[in-house]
């Protein structure tokens, strides 16, 4: 018999925020009625170290003593034992959006190392001639927006040959002087990052000058309390051939 199980949330982008109650309708469809032993659905948010192609032979060891942080675990009866009437029927459901205990909601993120993910999964039990129906489906969570102004913070620098780092002949490079400031290192994302750039010396001819935002992902010892994103700025200068 074919069954097709899905689940469907009431915000079509699938965005909420702590507090919220997240709502939507299971649906199930079938040709003829259907006998089943219990519908559940349950609600997850985690937070974990993933590792990618790059990384493999640098962070098993972490990797591997490093549990996931739960933020979120509930589970309800949707439905209990009985039949389904053949067609389509959709059976709603209201999940609040609170924490476990006193953790703290972050903002779904998927990284390279870091993934925060909420997801819904519904299990459908049957008989043991037919095969349980599972079906998951990922929402976003986005913090509340700040009532509070962020004050920027003016941040200095300095290039000279003397900064920089990692280099192998720096007796080869010649003489310049870059000096420059970032308007704000807390920036709101929708934002764009200002500041100022100015070549006081430069023994040659500069070509172009590049500005490069990284992202930087850490974890620290995996606590909540360790920020999982933060970006770095590199300035690079490319001059003639000397």
């Amino acid at each position: 018999m074919s069954v097709t199980l899905d689940i469907r949330l009431k915000r079509a982008n699938k965005v909420y925020r702590e507090g919220e109650a997240v709502t939507g309708v299971i649906v199930l469809v079938c040709k003829e009625a259907l006998q089943h032993h219990g519908i559940s659905l349950s609600m997850e948010g985690l937070v974990n170290l993933q590792l990618s192609s790059k990384s493999v032979g640098v962070f098993e060891a972490f990797y591997n003593s490093v549990k996931p942080i739960q933020l979120i675990s509930s589970n309800i009866e949707v439905a209990k034992a009985g039949k389904i009437p053949g067609g389509k029927t959709e059976i709603p459901f209201e999940f609040p959006l609170l924490t476990k205990g006193n953790k703290i909601l972050y903002e779904t993120y998927h990284g390279v190392f870091v993934n925060i993910q909420y997801t819904l999964r519904c299990d459908m039990k049957r008989s043991l001639l037919a095969k349980d129906l599972t079906r998951n489906c990922e929402f976003i969570v986005h913090c509340q927006p700040q009532k509070a102004k962020v004050v920027p913070t003016p941040v200095n620098f300095t290039i000279t040959p003397d900064t920089l780092q990692n280099l192998r002949e720096r007796n080869v490079l010649p003489k310049f002087l870059i000096r420059g400031h970032l308007d704000a290192t807390n920036c709101v994302i929708s934002q764009p990052l200002t500041g100022e750039v100015m070549v006081e010396n430069s023994d040659v001819p500069i070509k172009s000058i590049e500005l490069q935002l990284v992202r930087v992902e850490t974890c620290g010892e995996f606590r909540p309390s360790h920020r999982y994103f933060h970006p770095h700025v590199v300035l690079r200068v490319k001059t003639d051939p000397f």
